[in-house]
This record gives structure tokens, sequence and C-alpha cells, in this order.
């Protein structure tokens, strides 16, 4: 047990090298239209996640704009972000909480709280969606008007949910941590109907316009409590839950956040991978060549198809966002915060 000094002692060592408490506002003039948020983990329970927001059409970025708009932290693992009726969530994990701001000023306009680890949100209506969890054995049933927590799905035996994708009545969610199971969740009843076995560790999913649910499974690591399954891309047909195809990458590959532009597959694997949703087999070289770093986030401009990268580079420092053109051309490249990987188009 540790002795009440040592306690004091530790927190003013903490409290000497992180900054707390209120600072300093700054106002954000409204600009045009586009633009890209890009969420910036931070550390494991540093409390140390970014804003940043950039500008395509002037190559600028500005870093830490929730921080400096709202004089407060962002808190601690910014996991993903999203854009719905004209305000932006950001879905801080570690925190348990999700701030709403508005895109063009960066102020909070609300929050959503009461959740142990969130990770996704997924709206199914104006006053309706879903929340993810790493954690709990459920997903939270939100009202974004009220901000208010209205329910639960039961997702046991499976602890972890990360994203939804949905098709129809149905939201297809993917058992990450420890688990190997994609989940059917019937909306009009909140409950699942129907689980999915793809293989160990299903990290991303993407739904393509003919109805077909891809699925990358990134196999799990030896030793795992879940198992080790070999890493694939797995294919689904929405409508009748059944597999259709299953693609086996390497044995010691590690595939990851899965994306969609189109006809074409984005997908990470040290480097940049892209497939066609019709090719018959995976790609046997990169998009993006590996840097011999950590790419840890992508996504697609849907206005433009060029491709965003982000580079967590050691997890200490602050990261890289790399911007290219569809023929894989570097267009730009920009510094963010630190570990990016969540990316949200205006």
């Amino acid at each position: 047990m540790l002795k009440h000094g040592y306690i004091f002692i530790l927190l003013a060592t903490l409290t000497a090298c992180m900054e707390y408490g209120p600072r300093e506002r700054e106002t954000f003039e409204p600009g045009g239209a586009g633009g890209l948020f890009i969420v910036n983990e931070g550390n494991f329970t540093y409390g140390n996640a970014t804003l940043s927001f950039y500008d395509p059409a002037t190559n600028h970025v500005e870093n830490d704009v929730f921080g400096r708009a709202n004089g407060i932290r962002l808190g601690d693992v910014a996991q993903s972000i999203t854009m719905h009726n004209g305000r932006v969530y950001i879905v801080v994990n570690n925190s348990g909480i999700i701030f709403v701001i508005d895109p063009e000023t960066f102020r909070v306009t609300g929050t959503i709280t009461g959740l142990q680890s969130p990770r996704y949100i997924h709206f199914l209506a104006d006053d309706e969606a879903y929340v993810t969890d790493l954690y709990a054995s459920r997903i939270a049933i939100v009202n974004p008007q009220t901000r208010a927590i209205t329910g639960y799905v039961d997702t046991a035996p499976h602890r972890s949910t990360e994203q939804m994708v949905r098709h129809g009545r149905y939201v297809f969610t993917n058992s990450w941590s420890l688990g190997s199971a994609v989940l059917v969740i019937d909306t009009d009843s909140d409950k699942v109907v129907h689980t999915i076995e793809v293989g160990s560790q299903p990290t991303s999913m993407a739904l393509d316009s003919r109805g077909k649910l891809w699925v990358l499974v990134d196999g799990g690591l030896e030793g795992s409590p879940a198992g080790r399954s070999t890493p694939s891309l797995v294919r689904i047909d929405a409508a009748t839950l059944a597999i259709e195809r299953r693609f086996e990458f390497a044995p010691d590959d590690r595939p990851t956040r899965l994306c969609l532009d189109g006809d074409m597959l984005y997908f990470l694997n040290r480097g940049v991978w892209r497939m066609n949703v019709n090719d018959d087999r995976l790609p046997l070289r990169a998009f993006i060549e590996d840097r011999e770093t950590i790419y840890y986030g992508i996504a697609i401009d849907p206005a433009t198809s060029e491709v965003y990268v982000a580079d967590a580079i050691d997890y200490r420092q602050q990261g890289m966002v790399y911007r290219y053109s569809p023929d894989g051309e570097l267009l730009d490249e920009f510094r963010v915060g630190i570990i990016p990987g969540g990316f949200c188009f205006r």
C-alpha cells in the first residue's frame, strides 16, 4: 500500500510535467467549405489527445484546435470522429466521453457521458445512435438531440465492439478485442440476431455498393486467449449473411484500417494497399510503399479520391499525415499531433 506522503510527491511530480486546468480560448473564424479533421489519439493515460484541421485548398494545418478553441484538453485517447447534421462527434475512448463540436468554430456544443470505453458512434436517425465499447458487453443507444443514453444492445458474451455499418434494418459490428465474430443487430428490436465467425480479431469493415460486407481480419497475436488464425480479407453477402470469399494473407502480415472509395478497397499492411472489389486475388504490390515507419490511419477524400495516410512514427513524437493523388503521387505532408489515426471530412 502506498503511503500518503508518497502519493503527494507522485501527484506533485505528475502535475509538474503535465498542464491541467483551463486555458485561454482562441477564436477561429468560420472558413470555407471542405477541410479535414484529424484526431490524434495521444498516449494512453497521458490525456494528450488533440484535434487537427487541414485545408487542402491552401495546404495549411492548424493543430490542437479543440484545446485552443475551448480552453480544455480533449482527453485520453481520441478514438474516432464523425460528422452528422452539421455537428462533429469526437469519441474519446479512455475518458468515456463524446464531445460534440461546431465544425467551423471548433467550440463544444454538447457532450455525451456515462460511457465506459466508447469506440465509435453510428447514427440510425436524428434521434438515435449506437455507441460501441471496448470493454462493455453492450452497445449504448443514445439520443443525439438530448445527448442522453436511452438504452442498450446486449452483446454478451462478446465483450468488445468496434466499427458499424448498416444494410437495410441491420447494423453489422466487429468484435475485435479477443473476438472473432461480426455481430448482426436488428435495429427494430435493438437485439443481436446473428453472429458470423470470420477469424481472430476482425479489425475493420466496409460495405460496397453491391451489398457486400468486407471484413479485414488481422489474425490475432501468438498466445492470445482468443487464439490465432490466418490474416484474411472476408467478403460477406449482407443480405444472406453468408461468407462468399476469403482472401488469405501471409501468416506474419497484420492488415488493418480497411476503407472503401467507390469500387476500390484500401487497407494498411506496412505499406498502403488497394484492390478492386471485383478482383479475384489480393494485390501483389503496394499502392504506396512502406516508409519503414508506422502507418496508423487512412482515409479517402470522397470528392477527389485523394488518399490521406497517418504516420505515428514512434508513438511518442508528433505524427505526420501524407496526402497522395489517386495515382499515388505525394502532394503534401504535414505534422499533426501524437498518434494520428482518425479522419473526418467537413
